[in-house]
């Protein structure tokens, strides 16, 4: 009881076993506790270590439709008890709200794209008027992977798509409505930060689809994630001089503050330029991944920059 241990709090074992292998790799094995069938004992004290939480607002799409709300369960205990957790309750909080995240990102100076939230049918299709006729994005408020994204220019389109069999609710049954920001280039732009501090920013190919989970692992049942040779090298690419570039320091600064406030320790931000050069971030994702091939390209992993960052906070 008294070992110090990094316990990784999740409910994808794939996902986080190139974590495990990294932790291992540098002497220390990590507990594993999957979220899918948890048992909390609230009457005992958690055991000593760092608690990371790696909690998705997808597991729903895995079968695992509660592991979040036991997850927020384990977040209190351990808070509770004076443990140290990495990305905890208010991170959480955020990974499960579009709209949460959008008021942080106002917050901190961030702007985010026109959005509204909705709870049935009629309210989407009269969000559609209050964009005079622009093009909206439909999805999730709960999400991850793009879940829900859908383009719609024109009302009768976004009417039969509400009113149809091929309508697909957010698990927390609030629906956003959102201003579609078209890019000159098809692509969106992901800044990785690890203990708070900038890592790299990849530029993700938008031109095939919305599920953009940079994840390895994605590609076990989405085309749009990469794996050897399931997609063009140029799917992801990290920008190597992105911190250099105009504009791009006084938002790096925006976004660890915002993590600072946050109590944000892991997280990635996801952002889209439009034709003027306007820049809007449109999700926090705190449950982050990474692509190997990108990352090889430039001599890179973070996931081993990760597992370092855990084994630090055991200090």
């Amino acid at each position: 009881m008294n070992q110090k241990n990094v316990h990784v709090i999740h409910e994808n074992s794939v996902w986080s076993e190139p974590l495990f292998g990294a932790l291992s790799a540098r002497g220390h094995d990590p507990v594993d506790w999957h979220l899918r069938d948890f048992q909390l004992r609230f009457d005992e004290s958690p055991p000593q270590g760092v608690f990371y939480n790696r909690m998705s607002a997808s597991s729903h799409t895995r079968g695992h439709r509660y592991a979040p709300e036991m997850t927020a369960c384990v977040l209190s205990w351990l808070e509770a008890n004076g443990r140290k957790v990495l990305n905890g309750s208010r991170a959480l909080m955020l990974e499960l709200s579009k709209i949460t995240q959008y008021a942080s990102l106002q917050q901190a100076g961030l702007v985010t794209p026109k959005t509204v939230a909705c709870m049935t049918s009629e309210q989407v299709l009269d969000a559609f008027d209050r964009f005079a006729g622009a093009p909206v994005i439909t999805k999730h408020n709960r999400a991850g992977k793009g879940l829900g994204v859908k383009l719609f220019r024109a009302k009768d389109a976004l009417a039969d798509y509400v009113h149809g069999e091929e309508f697909d609710p957010s698990v927390d049954g609030i629906t956003l409505v959102q201003q579609y920001i078209e890019s000159p280039e098809p692509f969106i732009t992901r800044v990785e930060f690890i203990g708070r501090e900038f890592l790299y920013a990849v530029r993700v190919d938008t031109s095939e689809g919305f599920e953009l989970c940079p994840a390895d692992a994605c590609a076990v049942d989405s085309m749009f994630c990469p794996v050897d040779g399931s997609s063009t090298p140029e799917k992801f690419q990290i920008i190597e001089d992105f911190a250099e570039q105009p504009g791009h320091p006084e938002m790096l600064a925006r976004m660890a503050q915002l993590m600072h406030e946050q109590s944000l320790d892991v997280s990635a931000f996801e952002f889209i330029v439009d034709s003027r050069g306007n820049k809007f971030v449109y999700d926090i994702n705190t449950n982050t991944n990474y692509n190997s091939d990108a990352e090889n390209a430039v001599g890179v992993s973070a996931m081993e920059r990760l597992a370092d960052y855990l084994i630090a906070a055991l200090d």
